[in-house]
């Protein structure tokens, strides 16, 4: 009786761990890891788009001279033993997809729940200075390096950071700071935007620009940059041309503050994800407006 007992509970017990198996429901200290990393290129023609979708880690985008994609990617998993986790890094599936004017890789979510168990995916991209980078994460940072193409970065759990940008930029998150220094600024428009954090631009004293920004629980702050001028303020608003205007910028964070600054004045206050979520912008001063 009893073991006819424990048999039916057996086969309840299995389908239902199964299930659980892919969300990560873990608790405690996950201290035992595996890891494995691989490393591919693929050839990008001119001006081609360069995709990474990720569910938990970061990802690192650098651009570089050439036509090759280089994609570096560590696999982790953590569970409460070494085995456990053995077991679960091969269910870290990265799904590869490559044509001559797009790559995209992308990692495959896990179906069910893990208990005791957790992953992530660490992405360090090497792509051509001028590629389309088009990057979504769900928990971690994006952080983009030395591009000219256009970007589109967008994280739910994380902060974006980019610099040295000369392309258009769309940069979003969720909870977590943006933070983005152009080298110099083109016609394509930028965008940045959070709900969670703060929003910071660097610009370069020269660049021609159109300034919207808005806010609801912090501030908006303009550093020192010379031939900004203010045409429309308040408190959670503000707008504004930067050399008689230019291209569009639109800069936007329900809970944080904003800052403008010059990316050329010396010792320039630069700010972290840790300091955008908490810290209210002081208001922009007007400048004098040119006759």
């Amino acid at each position: 009786m009893d073991a006819a007992v424990s048999r039916r509970a057996l086969v309840f017990v299995l389908p239902l761990a199964v299930a659980l198996a892919g969300c990560d429901m873990s608790m405690g200290n996950l201290s035992a890891r595996a890891t494995d990393e691989w490393t591919h290129t693929y050839p990008l023609t001119a001006g081609g788009e360069v995709r990474i979708v990720n569910t938990n880690g970061k990802i690192e985008v650098e651009g570089v001279d050439g036509s090759t994609v280089e994609v570096r990617a560590e696999r982790i998993a953590k569970g409460a033993t070494e085995e456990g986790a053995k077991e679960l890094l091969p269910r870290i599936v990265i799904k590869e997809d490559s044509k001559p004017d797009r790559i995209t890789i992308e990692t495959e979510r896990i179906s069910g729940i893990m208990i005791g168990a957790g992953f992530e995916v660490r992405y360090h991209v090497r792509a051509p200075k001028n590629a389309f980078i088009n990057v979504t994460n769900t928990n971690g940072q994006v952080t983009v390096n030395g591009l000219a193409g256009k970007v589109v970065a967008h994280t739910t759990n994380g902060g974006v950071k980019g610099t040295n940008l000369t392309g258009g930029v769309d940069a979003r998150s969720t909870n977590g700071g943006v933070s983005i220094d152009m080298a110099s600024v083109g016609s394509e428009r930028i965008s940045l935007e959070t709900t969670n954090g703060g929003v910071t631009l660097m610009l370069p004293e020269k660049a021609k620009a159109t300034v919207s920004a808005s806010c609801t629980n912090g501030g908006i702050s303009v550093g020192s940059i010379d031939n900004f001028d203010v045409t429309d303020k308040s408190r959670r608003h503000l707008e504004g041309r930067l050399n008689g205007g230019g291209t569009a910028i639109e800069l936007q964070t329900t809970n944080g503050g904003i800052r403008l600054r010059s990316r050329d004045t010396i010792n320039t206050r630069t700010d972290t994800d840790a300091t955008d979520k908490d810290d209210d912008a002081k208001p922009a001063k007007d400048k004098p407006r040119n006759r």
